[in-house]
């Protein structure tokens, strides 16, 4: 039997695929350091399956929200091309610390990955780097708080909180990207896979800034 914990987060389960509601904070793969992942739960979302089940893309380890996993090999497979191929709709939101240049646009700018000593690594945009889309739209705003709902049409890493630090409107708690200290508000809202709609719901720790910028 699934543990009350895991089962609380189950958005969406069928016999090929689950949605996770994967809270911020838990890693989905276990570093070099070791603590607590995702993998801990896979055992129990295993469910009598062949097979562990597999997330099929990655979130940080501090945005939560929903996550997909595949069930069998099959599906996994067929997750990782949905993914690979731009197939799979994800939408996110994100309280910034200061507004988007317009209600409604699209930030196009190719991501690197780089590292120093001092700093460690990051992703920068750079003409030297992989292309990237991220469409925005704001969904309210209080004083310079900016809640808003962000699509990405590709799936690089740090790429929305590296394109929103570009355009100089951090995710609010994003301390690496300019963003101040606390806790990370951008949240997996949606995601909508051929025949799958899920949706996570707000977690604690969004609420308040969400709420300061109007929404519920």
């Amino acid at each position: 039997m699934l543990p009350e914990n895991i089962r609380a987060r189950i958005l969406h389960q069928d016999t090929a695929v689950i949605i996770l509601d994967k809270p911020a904070g838990l890693s989905v793969h276990a570093g070099p350091r070791g603590g607590p992942s995702l993998e801990d739960w896979l055992p129990a979302l295993q469910q009598g399956k062949r097979h562990l089940p597999q997330p099929a893309h990655r979130l940080d380890t501090d945005t939560a929200g929903c996550l997909a996993l595949g069930r069998t090999k099959p599906s996994i497979a067929a997750l990782n091309r949905l993914f690979a191929e731009g197939l799979a709709r994800k939408t996110y939101w994100a309280v910034l610390t200061a507004p988007p240049p317009a209600e409604t646009g699209v930030c196009e700018a190719p991501l690197l990955k780089t590292s120093t000593k001092a700093k460690g690594w990051r992703i920068v945009v750079d003409a030297a780097g992989q292309s990237a889309r991220t469409e925005w739209r704001i969904l309210g705003r209080d004083g310079a708080l900016t809640a808003v709902e962000l699509t990405p049409r590709t799936g690089r890493t740090h790429q929305l909180r590296a394109h929103m630090a570009h355009l100089g409107c951090p995710i609010l708690g994003d301390a690496r990207y300019g963003g101040g200290e606390g806790a990370m508000q951008l949240l997996a809202r949606a995601l909508l896979l051929p025949g799958i709609a899920a949706e996570a719901p707000i977690p604690p720790h969004m609420r308040k800034a969400l709420a300061q910028c109007g929404l519920s």
